[in-house]
């Protein structure tokens, strides 16, 4: 299961971290830990897959960042979405919505 598990967030990973950005400036660790969270811990991000991840959504214009300090009193990159981001969240929400009505349509007809 953890290899179909890795597979899926490595498919909607992007969309995620946009997601858990559009709440308010986080910094990386704290990116994983919402999702980890929020998911009950279906979700944990490996920092492997996390960091490039927020490097790639940076190099596209969909977030900015900042060094400010944590809560911990450490100096931590925290992001937060930008105009494109949200337009782009909001495509990939509106996708990701016909994909899952798609995949219960024929879920139900191959019953």
């Amino acid at each position: 299961m953890a290899q179909e598990k890795s597979e899926f967030l490595k498919g909607t990973l992007d969309m995620l971290v946009l997601k858990v950005v559009a709440l308010g400036p986080i910094h990386g660790y704290a990116i994983s830990q919402r999702i980890q969270q929020i998911s009950k811990e279906f979700f944990q991000v490996p920092q492997g897959s996390l960091y490039p991840a927020l490097h790639r959504l940076e190099d596209r214009g969909w977030l900015s960042a900042d060094w400010r300090e944590s809560e911990t009193g450490r100096d931590a990159k925290f992001y937060t979405l930008t105009r494109k981001g949200r337009k782009q969240l909001e495509t990939e929400l509106v996708y990701w919505e016909r994909l899952s009505d798609a995949v219960a349509l024929i879920l139900r007809a191959a019953e």
